[in-house]
C-alpha cells in the first residue's frame, strides 16, 4: 500500500486537443507541436517530473506528441497511452521500448483499456461493448508486453544483419483467449530496468484485478476523500488476496488524476473557477450529457454521481473541492480550488490516504503550469519537508 512518507511525484497535462481558458467553447488556442512543446517545458521549469498525454478520439496520437515533447525536454516524462485491443502486444513493446531509448529511460506507460463506446467503435474495437472482456484482454496483453521486454534485455551481436536481429532474444510463446503468440520478440529493450512504469486506471472489480496483478500506479479520478480511501481500500484487499493466492507480494503505488486552481486569495480562485465554465451554452450541455450517459465506465459514472449530488451545493463537493467542470468535461474533473495553503493541505489528506502520484492540470494549460509551479509546489513540497523532519525527530528522540 502506498505510505504518506514515500516519495511522491507531481505531473502535468499536454493539451492535444487545444485549450484556453474557457471550457464547453471552441478552444482558443490550436494544439501545435510549437504550443505543446511550449506547456511541456513550461511544466518542467515548474517542477513537474512528468506529463500525461491523453488518448481518444479527438487526440493527436499521444505516442507522436510524447517524442515531440521528450525530445524538447531534459527531464519530464511523457506518460504515453498504451490501448490494449487497439494495437498488437508485440508492437506496442517494441513502441514503448524505442521511446524509452530515445527519450534516455524516460518512457511512462499509460495502460488505457476503455473509453467510450463511440470512440472504441470508430477505431475498430471487437469488444466495444464488452466491458470485462477488455480487461481480460488487457491482463493477456500486458503478460505478453512484459515478456517481451523481459526477454529483449540480451544484446545483439552488432555484426548480424538486420534479419538476424533476434539473435540471443528468447522468443516469447503465448495462448489465451484473446492472442496467440508464437515466437515473439522485439528490440531495442527498454532503458528503465525492467521496463518502464505501468500507470493504470479502472474503477470498476474487473479493472481493479488487472490493476492488482500488472500495474505500478494505481490511479484515480479526483473524489472526495472517503471515496478514495473506500477505492484504496478495495485495492489492496484485492491485492493481499493476489498476495496470499500466489505467495508473493506485489508493490504497488497510489496516484490522482485532478484538475488545479491556486491564487493568493480563495475568493480569486473561486471567481476564476467559475469564469471557466462561464461561457458553455445548452448545446454542449446537451451533447456531454447525452454522452455521459452512454458510457459503461465505472469512474466516469462516479464522476457523474458526484455532479448530481453537489449540484444544489454550487457543485461543491468539500472543502477546497469542485465539480463544477463535470458540467461539460468528461473524465477526471474534480477541481481542487483555494489558496496554496489550502489546496496543499488538501493535497496532503490525500497523501496520507496512500496517494504518492498526482497528475494535475488547469485552463489554460500553459499559465496554469507556471501558476501551480510558482505558488503551489513550494508549499506542498515545504509540508512535506516539515513532516518528514518532525518524523525523523521523533524517531532519533
Amino acid at each position: 500500500m502506498g505510505k504518506s512518507d514515500q516519495a511522491v511525484e507531481f505531473g502535468w497535462f499536454i493539451p492535444t486537443t487545444g485549450d484556453g481558458k474557457h471550457i464547453g467553447v471552441e478552444p482558443e488556442r490550436e494544439s501545435t507541436a510549437a504550443y505543446m512543446i511550449e506547456v511541456a517545458q513550461a511544466a518542467e521549469d515548474a517542477g513537474f517530473t512528468f506529463a500525461l498525454i491523453p488518448t481518444g478520439g479527438s487526440c493527436i496520437d499521444s505516442w507522436i506528441v510524447g517524442s515531440t515533447i521528450a525530445a524538447q525536454t531534459s527531464v519530464l516524462k511523457p506518460l504515453v497511452a498504451m490501448r490494449p485491443g487497439l494495437i498488437a502486444p508485440v508492437l506496442a513493446a517494441r513502441m514503448a521500448a524505442s521511446l524509452d531509448q530515445v527519450s534516455g529511460g524516460r518512457a511512462l506507460i499509460n495502460v488505457v483499456t476503455g473509453g467510450s463506446p463511440q470512440d472504441l467503435l470508430a477505431t475498430g474495437d471487437p469488444l466495444a461493448h464488452d466491458h470485462d472482456g477488455r480487461y481480460e484482454r488487457t491482463r493477456e496483453f500486458l503478460h505478453i508486453v512484459k515478456s517481451v521486454w523481459t526477454n529483449s534485455q540480451a544484446k545483439k551481436d552488432k555484426y548480424l544483419a538486420s534479419n538476424q536481429a533476434y539473435h540471443q532474444v528468447e522468443p516469447v510463446h503465448f495462448t489465451g483467449k484473446y492472442y496467440d503468440i508464437k515466437g515473439g520478440a522485439s528490440q531495442p529493450a527498454p532503458v528503465q530496468k525492467p521496463y518502464p512504469p505501468l500507470y493504470f486506471g479502472g474503477s470498476s472489480e474487473a479493472g481493479k484485478r488487472v490493476a492488482v496483478e500488472t500495474a505500478d500506479v494505481y490511479l484515480m479520478w479526483a473524489e472526495p476523500l472517503d471515496w478514495i480511501a473506500e477505492q484504496i481500500a478495495e485495492v489492496e484487499g484485492l491485492r493481499q488476496a493476489y498476495e496470499t493466492e500466489h505467495g508473493a507480494g506485489r508493490e504497488l503505488r497510489y496516484g490522482l488524476r485532478a484538475q488545479v486552481l491556486v491564487r493568493p486569495t480563495e475568493e480569486e480562485a473561486w471567481r476564476e473557477a467559475w469564469e471557466i465554465i462561464s461561457q458553455v451554452d445548452q448545446e454542449a450541455l446537451r451533447v456531454s450529457g447525452r454522452r455521459f450517459t452512454q458510457t459503461d465506465a465505472t469512474n466516469q459514472k462516479r464522476q457523474n454521481d458526484l455532479r448530481e449530488r453537489s449540484r444544489d451545493n454550487d457543485y461543491i463537493l468539500g472543502p477546497n473541492l469542485w465539480s463544477g467542470l463535470s458540467i461539460v468535461r468528461g473524465g477526471g474533473a474534480v477541481q481542487l480550488v483555494g489558496t496554496p495553503e489550502q489546496v496543499a493541505d488538501r493535497i496532503l489528506e490525500y497523501i496520507d490516504l496512500g496517494i504518492s502520484s498526482f497528475i494535475l492540470s488547469g485552463y489554460p494549460h500553459l499559465e496554469e503550469a507556471k501558476i501551480t509551479g510558482e505558488l503551489l509546489l513550494p508549499v506542498v513540497k515545504k509540508k512535506l519537508e516539515a513532516r518528514q523532519a518532525k518524523a525523523a525527530k521523533v524517531e532519533s528522540a
